[in-house]
């Protein structure tokens, strides 16, 4: 069974696994309004960290809070990141694309290469594997989690370190801008008063190893599945086809009763929700309780699937399921258990769902103590 040693996260809501969960359950946000930032020329909602507090002149700000977030994930375990038996894995969309601009000095252009960026953080940790970089649009913190679980399985590594991480910058905002994708004020995930998504900074790391036998206490990685529907550049299959397929493989023989929450993408664009409950439906999901994390912490893009594992996880630890912040109203055709204030719940299992740019699905079920 493929099993989480630790984790981290590191995020404007703190520093910390916990902190950023104790945070999130009192209903904070980080999501902040922006104006004229980076010479924009119009307003956007925002989760941004303090570029001065990592500012370094030897690691860009994106290679700073992996190394950070890495190093605490690794604080109280036995792991010697020099060990052949380790792997990095580095879940990103865009790494250091802020150096493609001629006004940023200070580093080569070439750490602009997600491998090059990559490579220096395992350098840090002396680490002799070349690390792996998966950058698979919004679904990359879930493949690589899903590729962690592969090498574990394999028998090749012992350990694997997965480490999400996406800093924004004007490159990123403008993009989402020219698709008319960002809302201008706090988004709300399926909600009917929806339009469109935020973004956000973060770093978190789980690390992952195999055991034969695990404790109830313990978290296991169960299944994952990718699936494409190869429907559209950047719009979701209008029937979930590919989020669907991902999650009846993830779902696999387990009953959906079974099920603590499903932590969806709820991006709170009008067609990925719509998509979302539609797929969900379609797998015979609809009863069980959705949350959406993008009202506390935006977009973190790479981030996004290893942070909202790490705080899905928190949550059912703590026997609760949090709240889609900005929620209110349903806005989707399909009926889904949208959350809007914390529930409590004795379930022990979940499964993380997300969305992309190309037609891109994943879903990833993760249960305490295993599946019994």
């Amino acid at each position: 069974m493929i099993v989480k040693v630790s984790d981290n996260i590191i995020s404007p809501l703190g520093t910390t696994s916990a902190e950023n969960y104790a945070k999130v359950k009192a209903g904070l946000s980080a999501l902040r309004r922006y104006d004229g930032l980076w010479g924009l020329p119009e307003p956007f909602f925002a989760s941004l960290l303090d570029r001065n507090a990592y500012a370094d002149d030897r690691q860009t700000i994106d290679e700073k809070i992996v190394i950070d977030s890495i190093s605490k994930a690794l604080e109280g375990t036995e792991i010697d990141t020099t060990w052949t038996r380790v792997l990095f894995i580095i879940s990103t969309t865009k790494g250091n694309v802020f150096l493609l601009d001629e006004r940023e000095n200070g580093f080569p252009k070439e750490r602009v290469r997600l491998g090059m960026m990559a490579r220096e953080v395992t350098k840090h940790f002396s680490n002799p594997n070349e690390p792996i970089v998966v950058s698979n649009a919004c679904i990359s913190g879930v493949c690589a989690q899903i590729e962690a679980m592969r090498y574990l399985e394999s028998g090749e590594y012992d350990y694997v370190i997965v480490c999400g991480v996406d800093v924004q910058s004007a490159f990123i905002v403008s993009g989402f801008q020219s698709f008319k994708a960002l809302s201008q004020e706090a988004c709300k995930p399926f909600d009917a008063n929806r339009c469109g998504l935020n973004l956000g900074d973060a770093a978190a790391t789980i690390i992952y190893t195999r055991k034969d036998e695990v404790s109830d206490n313990e978290w296991v990685a169960c299944r994952g599945a990718i699936r494409n529907d190869a429907n559209h550049i950047s719009g979701p299959s209008r029937v979930g086809e590919g989020s669907y397929r991902a999650l009846r493989v993830a779902l696999g023989n387990l009953d959906p009763s079974e099920l603590a929450f499903i932590n969806a993408h709820g991006t709170a664009t009008p067609y990925n929700d719509e998509m979302e409950s539609i797929a969900i439906e379609r797998a015979g999901l609809a009863g069980v309780p959705v949350n959406s994390l993008k009202g506390y912490y935006g977009h973190t893009m790479g981030a996004a699937g290893v942070l909202e594992t790490i705080i899905s996880m928190q949550a059912v630890d703590n026997h609760n399921i949090l709240a889609t912040r900005g929620f209110d109203t349903l806005g989707v055709t399909h009926h889904l258990d949208v959350t809007n204030q914390n529930r409590s719940t004795e379930k022990r299992a979940f499964i993380k769902l997300l969305s992309g740019f190309g037609g891109c699905n994943a879903a990833l079920l993760m249960a305490k103590g295993g599946l019994r």
